[in-house]
């Protein structure tokens, strides 16, 4: 479709950011395990697994809007998908963040994990339902969307890496592992 391929280097470098941050999202996961205390599969997958969700969102729309349709309908459909699941995905990050206690999540917390998520998706799938017909406004709310789960993902990829930079304690003298960091920010 002409209307997409206007989009295509937009997208080339707002999915390849994408890609790239959810490979660094993992390194830095992974230099760091060693830091701090294990924390719950249910902090994790509160805080630390929407960032990857966001990042490949990101890169699954860019391919979306980047493939050789022949018709907006596959588009308008897989568009629709994401933006529904994203929604009910920030849905049960809510609850998990709820449910979770090694962390006391504060406003930022709540904004950039539940929040702007939800309206970044949400757009995504009103957006979708009107592609179709009007494509050139949906389009650009679509790609303001897709920005907005880029820079949350970077936000909330720094956040943590400050948090754990921040709250980590030093390694005991005596070479055991290091005291549990205090919950929540101070």
């Amino acid at each position: 479709m002409p209307a997409f391929s206007e989009w295509e280097s937009f997208y080339v470098i707002v999915g390849s950011s994408g890609a790239a941050l959810t490979g660094l999202q993992f390194v830095v996961i992974a230099l760091t395990v060693d830091l701090r205390r294990r924390s719950s599969t249910r902090t994790l997958d509160a805080f630390a697994t929407p960032t990857i969700v966001h990042f490949c969102a990101t890169l699954l729309i860019a391919g979306v809007l980047s493939a050789p349709w022949r018709s907006p309908l596959g588009a308008v459909l897989l568009l629709g998908a994401i933006g529904a699941g994203g929604v009910v995905y920030s849905v049960i990050v809510a609850i998990r963040a709820r449910r979770q206690t090694d962390y006391s999540p504060v406003f930022e917390d709540w904004l950039f994990h539940v929040g702007l998520p939800l309206l970044a998706y949400g757009t995504v799938a009103i957006a979708a339902t009107v592609l179709h017909g009007n494509h050139e406004p949906a389009l650009f709310w679509i790609a303001a969307a897709t920005l907005l789960l880029l820079f949350i993902g970077i936000h909330n990829a720094w956040d943590t890496v400050t948090f754990l930079a921040t709250d980590t304690p030093p390694p005991k003298e005596d070479g055991g592992s290091p005291a549990a960091p205090k919950a929540g920010r101070q």
